[in-house]
C-alpha cells in the first residue's frame, strides 16, 4: 500500500470523472457522475456551477468510500476540464449567469463582428488559432456585452471551468495557457493578455485570472471546503489544464511523432510539437501545452454527444432493456451495428448537429443523413453514426499530416468510445493505421492531471518520463484489408456530400 494519493478530477461536458491514483501513477479508484446540460434553443447551452460541484461531490465521495484510503494521504489534487465553458463572477464572487458551455453557440453574430475586427493572418499569429467561431470566449464576453449590458456591467471577474473550480476550493483567481488559448484573449507568442482585443472587447486585464504554468503548486485548500468534501485539510491545490492535453498525458502522448484521439462528447486529436506550428488555413489550432516546453496541435469535432443523442431519442428500446437486464445500450447497439457491413449499405451520416469541426469548419452547418432507402434499418443509422465520426477523423489525421509534415503511423485512443471493440476496429479500417487503446485508457483526462498534481508537490521531477511509464498499452486494432474498397468509397461520398453543402448551411439556418 502507498502512503501518497494523488486526486485528478476530469470535469467533462456530459460528466464529471474523479480519479484517486498512487504515487506511481496506477488507478486506485475513479467514479464518474453525469450531469445534464440545459438547452433551449437557439443554440444555448449552459450548466449550472451546482450541477458541475455537486457531481464533482458525489464523485469523490464514491472514490474515497470504494478506496478506503485515509484522507491524509491524499496529498494533492489537480483538474482537467473542458475548454471555453465559461461564467462571469460580481464583485462578492457569486456567479452572475449561468455557465456558457462550450458548445453554446448563440454568439453568432458576435464571432463575425470579431473577425471583422482582425485579419486572419493577425489572429493565428497573435493566437495560435484560425479566425474565431461562436463557441470561444471571446464571442461569448461580447453576446453578454450586447445583450446584457447591465450584467456585463456588473462583471468582476471571467473564468473557465477549471479556473472556478481552483476559485471555489481554494480562493485562486489563476489559470494556465492550454485552457485560454482558444479565448482570443490570450496572445500564445508573448505569454499575456491581447491588449488590442481586451480593448475591443471593453475589458480589463484584471477581471481576467492571473496565468501559471501547469503543475504549478497553488496552496492548500479552504478549511471548510475540505471539510465538506470529506478531505484533510492539507490538500495541496495544483494547476491542470485543458481535457485533450491532460488525456495526451495519460496515454503517453508527451513527445513529437505520437498521436492520440479522444471520442467523448466531443471528437477531438492531439499531436506534440517542441515549437509554435501556425496553420495558414485554420484548421489545426496550435495550442499551449502541459507539459513543459512542449506544444500541441488540437482539433475537434462533434464525436459521441451524437451517439448519446441517438440512444435517448432513437434506441428507446435498447435503453428499456437495460433497465430490464442491465445489459449496457450502448453494448446492445454496438452488437446491432456490427452485423452491418462496412460503409452501412451506402447510409453516410454528416456529423454536423451543431457546426462542423475541423477539417471543415464551419458554424452554420448541420447534420445530413445521406442515402435512406426502404433496405435501411435502425442498425444501419447506428453504424452509419459511427463510421461518420471515424471518417471526420480520418480527415483530420490527413490535414494533420499535411502541415506538421510528421507522418501519422498509430493512434492511441481514449474516451468512451474506446470501450467499444467495434468502433475502435471500424476507426483503423477507416483511418488505414494501428489503433491502441490504453490500460488507462478510459481514465486519461484525470490519470493526466493526476500525474500534473503529483510533478506539482514534488513526488516526480519529470512530467514526461512519469507519463510515459504510466502510460500502458492494452490493445492494437489493426486495419482488415477486407474493408478498405468500402470505405475507400465511403470516405469519397463524404467529401462529395460536404463540399455540396458548402455555401447552403447559412442559408439554410
Amino acid at each position: 500500500m502507498s502512503e501518497r494519493y494523488l486526486l485528478g478530477v476530469d470535469l467533462g461536458t456530459t460528466a464529471v470523472k474523479v480519479g484517486l491514483f498512487d504515487d506511481q501513477g496506477r488507478k486506485v479508484a475513479v467514479d464518474t457522475q453525469e450531469h445534464q446540460l440545459i438547452t433551449s434553443g437557439g443554440g444555448v447551452i449552459e450548466q449550472t456551477p451546482d450541477a458541475y460541484w455537486e457531481a464533482f461531490r458525489k464523485g469523490l465521495k464514491n472514490v474515497l468510500q470504494e478506496s478506503g484510503v485515509e484522507k491524509e494521504k491524499v496529498l494533492a489534487l489537480s483538474f482537467s476540464s473542458q475548454g471555453e465553458t465559461m461564467v462571469f463572477l460580481d464583485e462578492h464572487q457569486q456567479p452572475l449567469h449561468p455557465f456558457f458551455v462550450w458548445m453554446d453557440t448563440r454568439a453568432q453574430e458576435e464571432a463575425e463582428m470579431i473577425n471583422s475586427w482582425f485579419s486572419a493572418d493577425e489572429i493565428l499569429q497573435r493566437t495560435g488559432q484560425g479566425p474565431i467561431i461562436s463557441m470561444y470566449p471571446a464571442c461569448k464576453v461580447l453576446w453578454m456585452k450586447r445583450h446584457h449590458p447591465e450584467i456585463f456591467k456588473r462583471i468582476n471577474k471571467m473564468l473557465l471551468l477549471d479556473d472556478y473550480f481552483l476559485f471555489r476550493m481554494g480562493g485562486y483567481f489563476c489559470a494556465e495557457g492550454s485552457n485560454w488559448c482558444t479565448s482570443y484573449m490570450w496572445d500564445i507568442g508573448t505569454k499575456q493578455w491581447w491588449p488590442e482585443m481586451l480593448e475591443k472587447l471593453e475589458i480589463r486585464p484584471e477581471q481576467l485570472p492571473e496565468m501559471k504554468e501547469s503543475a504549478t503548486l497553488l496552496g492548500k485548500i479552504y478549511p471548510e471546503i475540505a471539510e465538506e468534501l470529506g478531505l484533510s485539510p492539507e490538500l495541496q491545490l495544483v494547476v491542470g489544464g485543458l481535457d485533450q492535453s491532460c488525456g495526451t498525458i495519460g496515454v503517453g502522448n508527451v513527445e513529437p511523432g505520437i498521436f492520440s484521439e479522444n471520442t467523448g462528447a466531443v471528437l477531438a486529436v492531439c499531436t506534440k510539437v517542441d515549437h509554435t506550428v501556425l496553420d495558414p488555413g485554420g484548421e489545426l489550432p496550435c495550442f499551449y501545452d502541459t507539459v513543459p516546453g512542449m506544444y500541441m496541435l488540437h482539433t475537434g469535432a462533434k464525436g459521441g454527444i451524437m451517439l448519446r443523442w441517438l440512444r435517448d431519442n432513437l434506441c428507446l428500446e435498447e435503453m428499456e432493456e437495460e433497465k430490464r437486464t442491465g445489459k449496457d445500450a450502448y453494448t446492445i447497439m454496438d452488437e446491432m451495428a456490427e452485423k452491418i457491413p462496412a460503409g452501412s449499405d451506402g447510409l453516410i451520416l454528416l456529423p454536423n448537429f451543431a457546426g462542423a469541426g475541423a477539417p471543415d469548419t464551419d458554424q452554420y452547418a448541420r447534420g445530413l443523413l445521406y442515402g435512406l432507402n426502404l433496405e435501411h434499418t435502425k442498425a444501419h443509422i447506428i453504424r452509419a453514426f459511427m463510421e461518420a465520426i471515424a471518417m471526420n477523423m480520418c480527415r483530420m489525421v490527413d490535414y494533420s499530416e499535411k502541415v506538421t509534415g510528421q507522418k501519422v503511423t498509430e493512434v492511441r485512443t481514449m474516451g468512451g468510445a474506446a470501450k467499444s471493440p467495434l468502433w475502435c476496429q471500424i476507426k483503423a479500417d477507416i483511418l488505414g493505421r494501428d489503433v491502441i487503446t490504453m490500460k488507462n485508457t478510459q481514465d486519461a483526462g484525470a490519470l493526466g492531471a493526476a500525474l500534473l498534481a503529483g510533478t506539482g508537490i514534488g513526488i516526480w521531477p519529470s512530467l514526461k518520463e512519469i507519463a510515459k511509464k504510466a502510460a500502458q498499452p492494452d490493445r492494437v486494432y489493426k486495419p482488415n484489408p477486407a474493408n478498405r474498397a468500402a470505405y475507400d468509397k465511403a470516405l469519397r461520398r463524404y467529401e462529395m456530400l460536404t463540399n455540396a453543402v458548402k455555401g447552403l448551411t447559412k442559408e439554410l439556418c
